[in-house]
């Protein structure tokens, strides 16, 4: 996977914190990056924040959502796409099967990007119950 680090400054190697990642963006892009980190942590504050494939991440039992920037959308993953809950409203949305792509010229829906990590949070937690009761 390219990652959005390579885009802006292919010579440098993959990051090994979600500050050295941010750093590495325009002040447009680390704006919106950092608005989309913050928005999350508020959501998932005991989640784990970390880098993951190249990229910020939010772990709690497991992965729940990761985040870049690119050229000229920023990016979330794993969305729910083919979710009844979530298809029509992601369908306005760019993105491959798993990804949803915000672009710069558009507010990012954070009542959206809310619903998607909550969502993907209440599915970890409901595996987690599932594996403990066998």
């Amino acid at each position: 996977m390219l990652t959005s680090h390579k885009i802006f400054f292919p010579m440098v190697p993959k990051p090994t914190s979600v500050e050295e990642y941010l750093v590495a963006f325009p002040d447009h892009v680390k704006t919106l990056l950092e608005e989309l980190r913050q928005h999350i942590k508020n959501l998932l504050p005991e989640a784990e924040e970390k880098i993951s494939y190249g990229i910020p991440s939010f772990f709690l039992h497991g992965p729940v959502v990761y985040y870049s920037g690119n050229k000229h959308h920023i990016s979330i993953y794993p969305a729910p796409r083919e979710h009844p809950l979530f298809a029509e409203e992601l369908a306005n949305y760019k993105g491959g099967k798993g990804t949803v792509q915000f672009p710069f010229n558009q507010p990012i829906p954070f009542e959206l990007v809310t619903r998607i990590v909550q969502f993907r949070a209440e599915e970890n937690i409901k595996k987690k119950i599932k594996k403990k009761n066998g």
